[in-house]
């Protein structure tokens, strides 16, 4: 039984992009059920929480845990840069490499690597 609270899946043909083969079709069809799931099923805000509370917890602590809060947040964003690079503009290729960069380098950080 449908609720009515839950948000439409998107319209078109498919989620995956068309004619992609490879690593590419690989990575599309196994983060599909995570991405459809936190985008249509789970309320708006979760995603963005989570994701916010792991970053403020890997900006204040300033040790190994720290670090292991920056992880996931490393993760979602590298999956999400991934999955739509091919549709971005110079500027939001970018953007996310900045983020990227940013995460990578406060993860090492938090790790011990300066």
């Amino acid at each position: 039984m449908a609720s009515n609270n839950k948000r439409p899946l998107p319209q078109g043909e498919t989620f995956f992009t068309p004619g992609s083969t490879g690593l590419r079709k690989a990575v599309e069809t196994r983060s599909s059920t995570l991405l459809v799931f936190l985008f249509t099923q789970a309320p708006r805000w979760v995603a963005p929480l989570v994701m916010v509370v792991l970053l403020l917890a890997g900006l204040a602590v300033s040790s190994w845990p720290g670090g292991l809060a920056v992880l996931p947040v490393l993760a979602f964003v590298l999956l999400l840069a991934y999955l739509s690079w091919p549709s971005l503009g110079a500027g939001g290729k970018v953007l996310r490499l900045v983020l990227l960069t940013f995460l990578v380098l406060l993860a090492a950080d938090r790790f011990g690597a300066f």
